[in-house]
């Protein structure tokens, strides 16, 4: 499945290594686009994992944690305004 991630984590004094450990997890699944938007091709053992990991971290009453997902890449067309970020073009 193809999965559009992104996250908000709040500022506060846990914040930032609740967002370092939040990073780290998706980077290992995921390519990072923006800030904290990552995508990527995903099984679904993978995508199970991926929320396992991210539970661990994610602070229900402060952080927000979206997931698109889609059968594949092929389904969704991007746009681009502004730079185009080349690390995106294996998903077109």
């Amino acid at each position: 499945m193809y999965i559009i991630l992104i996250y908000d984590i709040m500022t506060d004094k846990k914040g930032a290594k609740v967002s370092r450990n939040v990073f780290k997890i998706c980077k290992k699944y995921l390519t990072h686009i923006q800030k904290s938007v990552f995508e990527g091709n995903l099984t679904e053992l993978n995508y199970l994992k991926l929320k396992s990991e991210l539970n661990a971290y994610i602070r229900k009453d402060k952080d927000s944690l979206i997931v698109f997902k889609s059968r594949s890449e092929k389904w969704l067309d991007k746009e681009f305004l502004g730079i185009v970020d080349e690390k995106t073009s294996n998903f077109f």
